[in-house]
Parts: structure tokens; sequence; C-alpha cells
């Protein structure tokens, strides 16, 4: 429920992004691109990471941080609705901050590990951002300030390359880690001095402890149990139990959400056609598409060692330089993206997407050897890529009113986050099975790199074939927006 006593400001129908509204964007671009950074700058040091601490479990790297935010989420989005976005992302951001901390200072891998899980607490931030954006600015601004904020994925993709790849070639992944801190750092300092705090509130109520465990138990069990599934067997009794396990706790959370005077996430919303469909489309399509960034990386960066591994053995440098043109054409189809989302359907523009980003990561499972391949893939996936990611905040807003936005965003991203993990695992599993271990350290034969490519040129599909479920959305001229920045 709206508190009555917190309204947001009347719209005011501003013609562009003045000072005050180009530093709010700036905070909130920052929270949301912590992020694609971690993702970037992790992905780019996993190489270096398996073989310095010699594990064959490297995929818990870039996973724990995942799964640490995919639980916490619930109640993250909840707590922004009840006591202010802005106090939320500052809270989390600085949480975030000890984590990297720790995963900076580690000298064993487990410490390591430990010190993303913390991290991942930040991974929450996003979903709060996007729903700040809703309140703060006005209507014409709501499409381009969302889609902006989507293709800082682009936007990292483009500059990050290159500062990780001299962050690695000059001082390993222990310069990776520490600029993560720095990062997190800047970003709670420029938070902290120019996002404004929302006017939309929930009314608040007891939290919803129940709910948020048993939901966060269960996807979090998802995810562990596929990870796992290859050393347990798809058919073991352990496999099998985290996912009964995890499906009884589903059924008991949309039990309790159906019995409690106020659920952590109300089944009416979560049962709207118009709710529910764009949560699965999204989630699929957005989930498969940052998976992807396994495969790329992995291929790039692992040496080529004949018999033994099949990457390229490329430096970060030299990637960066490579994938340079595929970053600025996500940034370029995110922006016109962001634009045309105030006349066109935001359907066909995911569906659009959906389209080019299987057909382009279809071709990159047959032809990866080089760097023309690549490039020439790429740049097909890169415009899907940039459609997509700017679609998903947009659907959700065209989908709920101002006061369900933290909760829309919040069970977007949790959708999306548990489809990256379970879809990430999987492609490490494909990847290892034709893959040989040296000296503690996994590698992967150039099968194994093709049938990553596959699996997410499928899920790619999958999320397209979604979108015909999506009913007619409204326009985002058409959505109510609050103004918190005058």
């Amino acid at each position: 429920m709206l508190d009555k006593t917190i309204t947001p400001h009347p719209t005011e129908e501003a013609t562009g992004f003045g000072a005050r509204h180009a530093l709010v964007l700036f905070a909130l671009l920052l929270a949301v691109a912590l992020n694609p950074i971690v993702g970037l700058l992790s992905g780019n040091a996993q190489a270096e990471i398996a073989i310095h601490f010699h594990t064959t479990q490297l995929a818990w790297f870039t996973l724990t941080g995942a799964l640490v935010g995919t639980f916490l989420l619930p109640f993250v989005v909840k707590a922004a609705g009840i006591y202010g976005k802005k106090r939320v992302i500052v809270i989390v951001t600085a949480l975030g901050l000890v984590g990297d901390l720790i995963a900076a200072s580690a000298t064993s891998y487990h410490t390591l590990l430990i010190g993303r899980g913390v991290a991942g607490i930040y991974g929450t931030a996003a979903a709060v951002a996007y729903a700040a954006a809703r309140d703060v600015f006005p209507r014409p601004l709501v499409g381009p300030a969302s889609a902006l904020l989507a293709g800082s994925v682009g936007m990292v993709g483009l500059g990050g390359p290159f500062l990780s790849g001299w962050l690695i070639d000059t001082w390993g992944f222990r310069g990776a880690l520490w600029f993560m801190v720095a990062a997190t750092a800047l970003s709670l300092v420029i938070l902290l001095a120019f996002l404004p705090e929302s006017p939309v509130r929930e009314a608040r109520v007891r939290m919803d402890w129940l709910g948020g465990i048993l939901l966060g138990g269960a996807l979090t069990a998802i995810a562990y149990g596929v990870g796992k599934g290859s050393e347990w067997g798809w058919t073991s009794g352990k496999f099998l139990a985290y996912l009964i396990g995890a499906l009884v706790a589903l059924i008991a959370f949309g039990f309790t959400q159906t019995r409690i005077a106020n659920p952590l996430f109300p089944m009416t919303l979560l049962a709207r056609r118009q709710v529910w469909t764009v949560l699965l489309a999204t989630g699929m399509s957005a989930g498969a598409l940052y998976s992807v960034g396994v495969v790329m990386q992995l291929l790039a960066l692992m040496p080529k060692i004949p018999t033994i591994s099949d990457g390229l053995g490329w430096s970060a440098t030299h990637n960066a330089v490579v994938t340079a043109p595929i970053s600025v054409m996500i940034i370029l189809s995110a922006v016109a993206t962001g634009v045309l989302a105030r006349r066109v359907d935001a359907r066909l523009l995911l569906g659009a997407g959906g389209v080019l980003t299987t057909v382009g990561y279809g071709i990159g499972a047959q032809w990866h050897d080089t760097a023309g391949h690549i490039v020439a893939w790429g740049l097909i996936s890169a415009v899907g890529m940039g459609m997509v990611v700017s679609s998903v905040p947009i659907l959700i807003i065209a989908a709920v009113s101002p006061e369900e936005q933290a909760l829309g965003n919040g069970a977007q991203n949790m959708v999306q986050g548990i489809t990256q993990v379970v879809i990430s695992q999987l492609v490490f599993v494909l990847m290892a099975r034709n893959g040989k271990v040296l000296k503690g350290t996994q590698f992967y034969s150039d099968s194994g790199f093709s049938n990553g490519f596959w699996l997410v040129a499928g899920c790619c599909a999958a999320g397209t074939l979604l979108v015909l479920l999506i009913p007619k959305t409204k326009k985002l001229d058409e959505v109510e927006a609050g103004q918190a920045v005058s």
C-alpha cells in the first residue's frame, strides 16, 4: 500500500537532462554499472585466478556473489519500498565495499569466495536503482534514463576491457580486485552526494522473513544443485534432494504469500498476466545474455596448449581491442531502443533483440577461431543485446504502478539472476565435459566452447518465444512517473 502522507512531486514535462538530472543519472549509473564492472573484471581475471589458486571450482568465483544477491534481493526491495530507495542503495553498497576488501586481501581461494559472497550484496542495488529512476525523473526522461542505465553494460564493455587489460597485464588479478574496492567506494560517495531520496513509500509493515527465506533458499538450492550436478550425477540422491527441496520451498512460499497480511511479493501482483509474462520473457532473455561472458572471456583468455587447452591465449588488452566495436554497438543500440520505446511497443523491441542474439551466438558456436570471426557475429549479437537490456526496465515500468516498481524490478532481477546462475553453471558443465585438468586447473576444448555458445543461443531463442505471451503494453509516454528532482 502507498503511504498517503508521502507522495511524489507533480510531474514536470522537462525537455532534457538538466544539471541536477545529469548528476542524479550519474549516481544511478554508477550503482547499476557496479555489477557489469565487477563481472567484467572478475571475468577477465578468472583464468589467472584458476591457475594461481589451482582450482577446478572456478565457477564459484563469479557465481557466489550472484547467489548471495539472489537470496537477499526480496528483503532488499521490500526494505527499499518501506524505508527509502536511496537509504537502501547506500547500505548495500557499503556492505559490498566490505566484501571487496576481503576479496582483494584474500590469501586462499576459500577466503576469496567469502569476499565475493559478501560483495554480492550490492548486486541488489540495480533493482532498486531502476525503481528510483521512475520516481526521480519526469516522464519524458524515464525512458531515456532507464535505457542509459541498462546500456551501462555496453559503456562498461567499451572502456572496461582496456582498464582490466591494463590492471591485469600490469598487476595481475590483484590489480582487478583492488580496483573493485576503489570503484565501490567511489559509487558510495557519489550516491551520498547526488542521489535524492525517493518520495514513494509503502506503508511500514512487518518484514516477511519466512517468505524471504523460503524464496531465497529455494532459488539458492536450485543454483547450487545445478552447479554440483555433474559432480554428484544428474540422477543422484543429492541432486534430486536439492531440486525437490527447492520445489517444496517454492510451494510453501506461494502458500504463505496468500495467508499473511503483508506478503513479500503479493500473489495478486505476480498472478497478473501483464507481470508474470514480462518476468519470464525478460528473465530468460537477459539471463542468457549475461551468461555468455563466461564463454567469451574463457575462450579469449585461456592459453592455447596443444591437446590440453583451445583458448585463444589473448592478453586482456588484446581482448579489449577486439571487443571494443561490439561494446560501442551495444551502447548505440540501447540508447536508440530507449528513444524508440516512447513510440514503439517494447515487446517488439525485446523480440527483435532476442532474434538477433540467437542468430549471433548461433554463428559464434561455429566460427570463433579468429578476431575477425568474433567481431563479425559479435556486432550482430551486440545490436540484439542493446535492444534486450534496455527493453527490460521499460517493460517493467509499463507493467506495474509506481508503488509496485521496486517489487516489479526485484522480481525481475530474481528471475533474471537465477536464470543467469543456472545457465552459467550449465555452461561450465558443458565446457568441462570435453576439457582436461592439468595441475589442478580446468582447461577447455574447442567443442566445449561451441557447446557453451549453443546453450546461450538456445536460451536466447526460448526468451524470444516467451515474448509472444506478453499482452499489449503501454508506451512510455502513457505511464505514470513521479519527480523528486526539480
